[in-house]
């Protein structure tokens, strides 16, 4: 397959669209995107020149964060929109200019599909992939606002229990740049529960540079946002992906009722 020059299309009639929602008409304050909810290729693409072992693997996607969004979702009556393909096609949480929006290496995996990419094959990537999630998202937020209904933009993730040989000890972390609101409700809340290992923007931290979804569709809207990392290894099974929503669920709720209290939605 000629990877490099990329076909004249890239989903195909039979493919899925890329974006996936859940509870369309949700009234819950909560806005949650899911942007490595799944890992399909689209068909013309073939397996990227990887075998299945590595598609199944973080690279691809976040392990157990679609069960997470989909049943937190159901809890919160709240409008979930999430991305079917894999970050290996396009990483719809980077910014498109940067060399890992189509990575040619992910950890330590060549990716041999990405390698000799045209300008034009990338840019199909971009518009018929990418471009539609964050439309979509961008018309979600225009539709919330005409409605009147305040809108908490959380980025839901997965990350993996050991990177680069070193144990990762944090549950779930909180993930943010310059929302100064959000953020420190979910911290507090968290770490109240007494048995988490809170992350305080780790594994990872938020930034213009290294994501889109919060920069984008949350900070420079001026809405109150944060992202939620949750460890691959608790949330591996439909045991987990239920615990873990029903905490969320509840966790938010009572966000959501000291916000409302507070008139700061």
């Amino acid at each position: 397959m000629n990877y490099g020059g990329g076909p004249s299309f890239l989903l195909a009639s039979t493919d899925a669209s890329p974006v996936l929602e859940h509870n369309a008409g949700g009234r819950s304050p909560f806005l949650f995107t899911c942007d490595h909810y799944g890992r399909l290729i689209p068909s013309p693409l073939g397996d990227l020149g990887l075998p299945e072992d590595e598609l199944v693997r973080h690279i691809a996607w976040d392990i157990g964060i679609a069960g997470v969004a989909a049943r937190l979702s159901e809890r919160l009556g709240a409008h979930l929109i999430a991305q079917r393909y894999s970050r290996l096609v396009i990483d719809c949480n980077r910014p498109p200019h940067v060399a890992s929006s189509i990575p040619l290496i992910s950890e330590a995996t060549t990716v041999p599909g990405n390698e000799g990419l045209s300008r034009e094959a990338a840019e199909m990537r971009r518009a018929q992939i990418f471009d539609p999630y964050h439309k979509r998202i961008d018309e979600i937020i225009d539709a919330r606002a005409r409605r009147g209904l305040p809108t908490l933009l959380v980025s839901l993730h997965s990350f993996t229990p050991i990177y680069a040989g070193i144990a990762r000890p944090w549950h779930i972390g909180t993930l943010y740049h310059r929302d100064t609101v959000l953020p420190p409700l979910l911290l507090k809340h968290l770490r109240a529960e007494g048995d988490l290992v809170v992350g305080d923007n780790e594994p990872y931290a938020v930034s213009d540079e290294t994501d889109y979804t919060i920069p984008v569709h949350g900070e420079a809207r001026g809405l109150m946002n944060s992202g939620i990392e949750i460890r691959q290894d608790l949330i591996s099974d439909q045991a987990g992906e239920t615990a873990w929503a029903e905490r969320l669920a509840r966790i938010l709720g009572e966000i959501e009722a000291t916000l409302r209290m507070e008139a700061l939605i």
